[in-house]
């Protein structure tokens, strides 16, 4: 139940960290942000029956369906917090690059509440540019500096002309890097540039990011299950959902450890690292054959000319499921034509799918649909169901 709304500006942090902060103290409801109306943000108090200690009700991004309300609670925030500080080593001053309303954007605000530092928030109502993020950057004065991005942003600023927007990535201390998997390029740019960037693996259901760099924050255990999905456990999982009867095989407890059951699929070494390989359900199988989605996306990046792709499964009548694959090309790349219904067209184009053909061979993509970005949330996350519908539609035109 919702206890009453207050409409902010999309940079005015003080009431979300006061409602925030009373939360955690146990002298106030649970809060719940969501997008405002011109770039603003709605602070909701919500009642979370059953929980007496919830701080956050966060929503799920929604990118394989409808969003759900996790319930993060004092308990788990904190043990979130801590155990970041220690994977960091040592606490600072953050910058909100992100949504509020989504749990990395939550944990930038709770990280400074257990740190006693005040976060700088970008202005996000005209979207996120190298220029607003160099500015915002500047603004911070604590020795130890912090950002929480996404690959899509963390290119943009490697990409961006302005030598003063290098200057500012690598003085930060950390920048945490998760919501969708960062290619193996991506990171090495990174790093060549000096930048400090720690991948993180987690959800809202585990307050976030609970695995950095492949390996378990302080207080966190990570399994693989016989079906090789991930599961997480420890203090940082969350209380259940809100407006969804839980599962007992979403979460459950074990041995005194609560458990979340990850919808990914992974594999841990011998020394306990962990590999995401990519979500159970983009196993594609067309004609008999089961094809991972993770892996073909994977090798399209390594052509020339793309920047990124979403690989996926859509309905077909020989094949049962047939690969497509929405694809960004570079901006430079002749293979971008608008009046190819989105299918790549130009000598560029031509040497792309016939690279393809011979480096994956049946398994190679049977549509394709360019941009010059992937459809995308407003947290950074790629739009999976939107790319999905397109490509279905693209495939069904065929």
């Amino acid at each position: 139940m919702n206890l009453g709304t207050q409409t902010i500006g999309p940079t005015d942090i003080d009431p979300v960290l006061k409602a925030l902060a009373a939360a955690l103290h146990g002298e106030g409801p649970a809060v719940e942000l969501s997008a405002g109306p011109d770039g603003g943000l709605v602070v909701g108090h919500t009642e979370t029956p059953g929980c007496d200690d919830a701080v956050a009700v966060v929503r799920t991004s929604g990118s394989t369906g409808a969003p759900k309300a996790t319930i993060l609670t004092v308990e788990a925030l904190a043990a979130s917090s801590m155990a970041t500080a220690l994977a960091l080593k040592g606490e600072g001053q953050w910058l909100l690059a992100l949504p509020v309303q989504y749990v990395a954007g939550v944990q930038v605000l709770v990280r400074s509440l257990f740190a006693g530092t005040r976060p700088w928030v970008m202005d996000l109502s005209g979207g996120f540019t190298p220029e607003a993020f160099t500015a915002g950057a500047l603004e911070l004065t604590d020795k130890f500096r912090f950002t929480s991005l996404v690959p899509t942003q963390l290119q943009r600023l490697l990409e961006a002309p302005s030598p003063e927007t290098l200057a500012v990535l690598r003085r930060f201390n950390g920048i945490l890097l998760g919501g969708a998997p960062a290619s193996a390029g991506l990171l090495d740019a990174a790093r060549e540039a000096g930048v400090r960037v720690i991948t993180t693996y987690g959800s809202a259901e585990t307050c976030g990011g609970c695995v950095y760099d492949g390996v378990p924050l302080e207080g966190v255990q990570v399994r693989v299950a016989e079906d090789g999905r991930i599961l997480l456990g420890g203090d940082t999982v969350a209380a259940g959902y809100l407006d969804t009867p839980e599962a007992t095989d979403t979460f459950y407890e074990e041995d005194g450890v609560r458990w979340y059951r990850t919808n990914d699929l992974g594999t841990l070494d011998a020394d306990g690292r962990l590999t995401v390989l990519g979500r159970a359900d983009d196993v594609i199988i067309t004609g008999g054959v089961k094809v991972s989605a993770a892996h073909v996306q994977e090798e399209l990046e390594k052509s020339d000319g793309v920047a990124a792709a979403f690989v996926a499964g859509v309905p077909s009548t020989e094949w049962g499921q047939a690969v497509a694959a929405f694809v960004a090309l570079d901006a430079s790349s002749s293979a971008q034509d608008s009046s190819a219904a989105g299918t790549p067209t130009g000598d560029h184009a031509v040497v792309l799918k016939e690279e393809w053909h011979r480096r994956l061979g049946l398994l190679a993509p049977k549509a394709v649909l360019a941009a010059p970005q992937l459809l995308m949330l407003a947290n950074g996350k790629p739009d999976r169901l939107a790319m999905i519908e397109r490509l279905n539609a693209l495939h069904q035109g065929k």
